[in-house]
């Protein structure tokens, strides 16, 4: 079959936050794109009920709204200071409205393989159609594959992923078993506590469960301070270790496990719950699991509770399965990129929203694809910045972790410290709009008030 020569525009695989910002950013760099999302409707797991979707009924944002947001589009300010998945959603409407991206978006249209043609990128689709693209951002997301662990034995139980999970009626009357201590078992296993007839909750390690809010201002807010003042890590380190004495209660001795890391070595889970439910005894913290018995649950220290329900909480394997991994120079099994977008030797192919941020995600993807559209602008044009730019990315060696060690699990092999993530990435993007033209005026068929007063 012949494909379809569209050379001259770009491939965006996804219609989630991290695909419109991808297709808003190009299109203000005159640059045209496709974008092919696989469902019918845009907002990828922020689309509660679709069957991609990640998000939960009551699922909430961790991070409050000026650290989640794109910068050249604010939440409405009557918004929460933690959005609910619906407002989430109203709010990617009104942004691809805003900026004319909607009318980009083709629906019901998956991606099935992605393969180099040449200069270019043959982009096959779930019903066989082939194009012929300049170059492809990859922008599907990575919480979508379920990881669920092997344990000895056999459970003869029910279990669940915590990808399934959408409603607390399935802990009715059950004892429930929520495995993994990131922010989506944190809150899962709070609403087990809530609905069924006992929880427990199984982690690896003891966390810092950081409370939502720090002297009547969201946790992420007041760190933030901290970072804008430049005060260093260890000092950040003891701020908070002794505000989470004070709000939360000491280490080890709150009924929560003691970490066995210091503070910031973990992705962060925002949790206010958790620690109330525990210490009325309504969740009963478990360490690693050693080994199924029917429904009997052994756990390493010795103990064994019956379990009626087991919800992994686990996480997610990094997969794009229309892609080749050779293609995305993958390395101890993660993609290994220049900011975790650039490919070190092609220069037509990246990754957007590839990251696990302390922080909210939006904004630094916002940087991401600005910085994609700006490079391609610039290569097309032959700048001496994109040159420049080639000689980096291929020479790289960056610290993500900006001197923060984290614990070595795959859970952080997408981990960036946000504040100096996103600096970086603002550097680049003034590095490469050296002798390029402004900015084109993105197209929107409203102002920004009025499509912000739809959400």
């Amino acid at each position: 079959m012949t494909a379809t020569d569209r050379t001259a525009r770009v491939c965006v695989v996804g219609a989630g936050s991290s695909g419109l910002a991808a297709a808003k950013n190009l299109a203000e760099r005159g640059i045209d794109a496709d974008v092919l999302e696989r469902e019918d409707d845009l907002g990828g797991n922020w689309n509660y009920g679709k069957p991609y979707a990640r998000v939960y009924r009551s699922t909430r944002m961790i991070s409050s709204k000026p650290f989640t947001q794109f910068p050249d589009f604010p939440f409405p300010a009557e918004y929460p200071d933690y959005p609910h998945h619906a407002q989430v959603l109203a709010y990617l409407r009104a942004y691809a409205e805003h900026f004319g991206v909607a009318e980009r978006i083709e629906y019901h249209t998956p991606v099935a393989r992605i393969e180099p043609a040449g200069d270019a990128w043959e982009v096959t689709t779930g019903a066989g159609e082939t194009r012929r693209y300049g170059a492809v951002v990859v922008a599907n997301g990575h919480n979508w594959s379920p990881k669920t662990p092997a344990y000895p034995g056999t459970f003869t139980g029910e279990t669940m992923h915590s990808a399934d999970y959408r409603t607390p009626h399935v802990f009715d009357g059950k004892r429930v078993l929520v495995v993994g201590g990131g922010n989506s078992g944190c809150d899962i296993v709070v609403e087990a506590a809530q609905h069924g007839a006992r929880a427990f909750h199984s982690t690896r390690r003891g966390y810092w469960y950081m409370p939502k809010y720090i002297l009547g201002r969201p946790s992420d807010q007041v760190g933030d301070t901290l970072l804008k003042l430049g005060v260093p890590l260890a000092v950040r380190r003891v701020i908070g270790s002794v505000s989470f004495r004070l709000l939360v209660g000491k280490p080890g001795k709150n009924g929560l496990p003691k970490p066995d890391h210091r503070l910031f070595e973990t992705h962060p889970v925002v949790n206010s719950l958790l620690p109330y439910y525990v210490g009325h005894g309504d969740v009963a913290p478990k360490p690693d699991i050693a080994s199924f018995e029917g429904r009997t649950v052994r756990f390493t220290d010795g103990t064994a509770e019956e379990v009626d329900l087991i919800v992994f909480a686990t996480g997610y394997h990094i997969e794009f399965p229309f892609l080749d991994r050779a293609h995305l120079n993958w390395v101890d099994g993660r993609p290994r990129l220049f900011r975790n977008v650039f490919h070190p030797e092609g220069d037509t192919l990246f990754v957007a929203g590839l990251i696990q941020p302390d922080s909210g995600q939006f904004g630094l993807v916002h940087w991401q694809t600005r910085a994609v559209a700006l490079f391609l602008d610039a290569a097309r044009r032959g700048t001496p910045a994109a040159e420049a730019f080639r000689r980096r990315k291929r020479a790289w060696n960056e610290d993500l972790g900006h001197g923060i060690r984290y614990k070595a699990s795959t859970r952080h092999y997408l981990e960036v410290e946000h504040w100096s993530y996103r600096n970086g990435l603002r550097k680049l993007c003034r590095q490469l709009q050296a002798g390029l033209p402004p900015d084109v005026p993105a197209r929107s068929s409203a102002t920004e008030a009025e499509a912000l007063a739809r959400v």
